[in-house]
């Protein structure tokens, strides 16, 4: 996959704000299954199931089968893509601000 598909992929498994609670509370645990998921989410299990499925195929998460249950864990590299394109405009804007800060110096020292 290339850079600007991984962050899109990213993005876009975690623009869903249902999804992006289904992975902070798979993030919260140290593993976590289906039905755990669905309990108190107001969510049904297959839509719990579809929302993991995209955190999957994005790398944010990793399934462990368990007999009948599968069990879910954050993957921590799954957010390497975001947190390097936040890096990148991290700097942009530093560079902004301290464009902006010499500028109102100089306007009224």
């Amino acid at each position: 996959m290339t850079e600007a598909a991984a962050i899109t992929t990213v993005m876009r498994a975690l623009a869903d704000p249902t999804r992006r609670a289904v992975f902070e509370r798979v993030v919260g645990a140290d593993e976590i299954s289906v039905a755990e998921l669905t309990r108190g989410s107001g969510v049904t299990q297959g839509a719990i199931s579809q929302h993991l499925k995209s955190l999957k195929q994005a790398g944010l998460v990793v399934e462990r089968p368990e007999g009948r249950n599968v069990y879910y864990r954050a993957q921590p590299d799954g957010l390497t893509p975001l947190v390097d394109w936040m890096s990148h405009y991290g700097v942009f804007w530093r560079e902004r601000f301290a464009n902006l800060r010499t500028l109102l110096k100089d306007i009224d020292p």
